[in-house]
């Protein structure tokens, strides 16, 4: 079986969330599910080998990931919050208790609306993946956009952490990565409709972390499908342990009921911090 066709005419409604060794709950926007390891380096559409396909159904009685906090040392900086780890990439961050926190190994990310998912081949390709993420309400919205008789559900907003080698600066790292963010998940394959920030600024965390952010948002995009809307993304470039870039980031839906507050999201980002040595270079 191959993977479901995003929802809203050409727009890529899809998001995948995929585990080196397990199933994990389907999520975000029109959510498929694959089987199989990527690298949360790709972007643009990167892809390793042709992942397995799993469908819905098979899900079903998949075992659920328990939400990973850090190790017994590592504690929320905000009291009541919960801690994302994501060890790849050797940083955490937290987030509000009504958010659910996905298996480290899982990646979740947008696929390109413009690859024929006819071809097996093609399984798996995406826009921009980030591992280790967080979803916030991942049942705010569902629809059957790809009219194939099964409720699809939208996430409200996500945040994870992904490597960016290659990169020659933080600031790169930060505008490129939060249009890229809008892009996958809410205007493909037009940018007419994107506003972003055309250079970073420099940002420090609460535990000194030091890098930079940019935002990018959408505008007026074309309504295709009940759950279709708007969407914000922001991007914190900085530097792991081990001298890597790496990339946080955010993105949501906005003009909605129960929208993420841009003060919410600052809150979230000023939690960011290095944990630990990375486990990839």
């Amino acid at each position: 079986m191959r993977p479901q066709s995003p929802g809203g005419g050409n727009r890529a409604k899809a998001v995948a969330v995929v585990a080196a060794t397990a199933v994990v709950a389907g999520v975000g926007l029109s959510g498929f599910l694959l089987l199989g390891a990527k690298d949360d380096r790709a972007d643009g559409g990167g892809n390793t080998a042709a992942p397995t396909v799993a469908s819905k159904s098979a899900t079903a009685s998949a075992p659920a990931s328990p939400e990973p906090h850090s190790s017994g040392t590592e504690r929320p900086t905000i009291p009541g919050w919960k801690v994302v780890v994501n060890p790849k990439w050797g940083t955490a961050f937290d987030v509000p208790p009504d958010w659910k926190i996905e298996s480290p190994s899982a990646l979740i990310g947008y696929e390109d609306s413009s690859v024929d998912y006819d071809d097996p081949a093609n399984w798996g390709k995406s826009i921009v993946v980030m591992s280790a993420p967080a979803i916030f309400r991942e049942n705010w919205c569902l629809s059957d956009g790809d009219k194939d008789g099964r409720m699809d559900n939208t996430g409200l907003a996500m945040a994870g952490t992904k490597g960016s080698q290659g990169s020659k600066s933080t600031a790169e790292v930060a505008v490129g990565l939060a249009d890229l963010w809008v892009y996958g998940g809410y205007t493909q394959p037009d940018r007419k409709n994107i506003v972003h920030d055309r250079t970073a600024r420099s940002y420090t965390t609460r535990s000194g972390v030091r890098g930079s952010i940019a935002w990018a948002r959408s505008r007026d995009t074309p309504r295709e499908d009940k759950c279709d809307s708007d969407g914000k993304a922001i991007t914190f470039g900085f530097k792991n342990s081990a001298g890597g870039f790496v990339a946080w980031s955010l993105v949501g839906a906005t003009g909605v009921k129960g929208e993420l507050p841009d003060s919410t999201i600052m809150k979230i980002l000023s939690t960011v911090r290095l944990h630990g040595k990375p486990t990839q270079s």
